[in-house]
């Protein structure tokens, strides 16, 4: 395989470049607004390349990359960033899209990207193992995996009995300037967890108020917000704080894969699950390489690695032997009106980034 270089941030701009000369074939398939329900199989002629935006991580991005050059030979480009960034970086590039598949968000992401007009209908293969909800109505998007909210914390620095239990035990004072989260606004599973917080009491009176000030108390105990989750992860694993917020799934895939000094508490009052899910771009410049990527990382096989090597537990019910961790894991699920948080997430986070974050504890490069 030839060598090549990972598409960064620092090389967008010759990434974008190189799309908009690939964007004025016009291929009539980019605008089609009827879902596909024939995947692109293995013989199909495909483009020479798919540039795929994602949350996933190097690791899992480079493991798929590897397997889907070797079936199709064509050349896959991703970027790697966090959900909100992948969906402000799809907005800015509407009138002109430089993705193909936008595989990993949370639900609330998709469905707002859907609303303004930036997927493309897409109805897998294995549709028929997907619960209705695990995947949108209209096929813009379908469910990849199940992501439960938890507690992390530093096993070294924090026994197991006295870490926290639920939410509300993160405000007690003992853990002032001991907890390190990951910046919100940029993160799809921070602004899922902020919005769960405001959302425990706003179901009922329609008042953001008591959630604002629970993110206030939460504020007065972070020690800082982190710009990316990787400097999140070292800094708990250093023991700068010893307490966070983050997805169950990446905290078992640190401790297992990275021996990572971590442990998670599943809140006992309840937690968000998010659905996680994959998307077509609209306008997608290789549109036959990305039915064929979609369909690749959501075969059982995919789902099953995804499970055992990454942590991820899957939507598709056709997934045998999967690991104890998942089977095994009790999860009280909160119940969530997910349109609301379509509706208000915005909002709330912007309120919170300009009322309630502490300017001492701007995010950390």
């Amino acid at each position: 395989m030839k060598n090549k270089k990972k598409v960064s941030i620092l090389t967008a701009l010759t990434l974008s470049a190189s799309l908009l000369l690939a964007a004025c074939g016009g291929d009539a398939e980019k605008t089609s607004n009827t879902p596909s329900k024939k995947p692109a199989d293995k013989e199909a002629k495909l483009e020479e390349k798919i540039v795929v935006y994602s949350p996933h991580g190097k690791d899992i991005l480079t493991k798929f990359e590897k397997q889907f050059e070797e079936k199709y030979n064509v050349d896959v480009e991703w970027l790697d960033m966090g959900s909100q960034e992948v969906l402000d970086r799809i907005r800015s590039e509407k009138n002109n899209p430089q993705a193909d598949v936008w595989w990993g968000a949370p639900s609330v992401n998709f469905d707002q990207a859907k609303d303004e007009g930036l997927l493309a209908p897409y109805k897998p293969s294995y549709a028929d193992s997907l619960d209705a909800g695990f995947h949108d109505s209209d096929w813009n998007w379908s469910g990849t995996s199940q992501t439960p909210e938890v507690i992390m914390y530093n096993s070294k620095e924090v026994k197991k009995e006295d870490a926290p239990k639920d939410w509300d035990e993160l405000l007690d004072a003992k853990w002032k300037d001991k907890i390190i989260i990951r910046y919100p606004l940029a993160s799809g599973t921070m602004r899922t967890i902020f919005s769960a917080m405001i959302y425990r009491d706003f179901k009922d009176s329609n008042d953001p108020a008591k959630g604002y000030d629970w993110l206030k108390k939460l504020d007065a105990n972070t020690k800082e917000y982190s710009a990316n989750p990787e400097m999140m992860y070292n800094k708990v694993a250093k023991g700068e704080g010893v307490v966070s917020v983050w997805a169950m799934p990446d905290v078992v895939m640190l401790k297992e894969n990275k021996n990572y000094p971590f442990e998670f508490i599943v809140p006992k009052s309840g937690t968000p699950v998010l659905t996680e899910g994959i998307a077509v771009v609209k306008g997608a410049p290789h549109p036959k390489a990305a039915e064929a990527f979609y369909e690749f990382v959501n075969t059982p096989e995919a789902a099953k690695l995804l499970a055992e090597e990454f942590y991820r537990i899957p939507t598709r019910t056709d997934v045998k032997d999967l690991p104890k961790w998942i089977t095994d894991t009790e999860i009280k699920k909160m119940d969530i009106d997910w349109k609301v948080f379509q509706k208000e997430g915005d909002g709330w986070m912007k309120y919170w980034d300009e009322n309630i974050k502490s300017g001492a504890k701007e995010i950390k490069q």
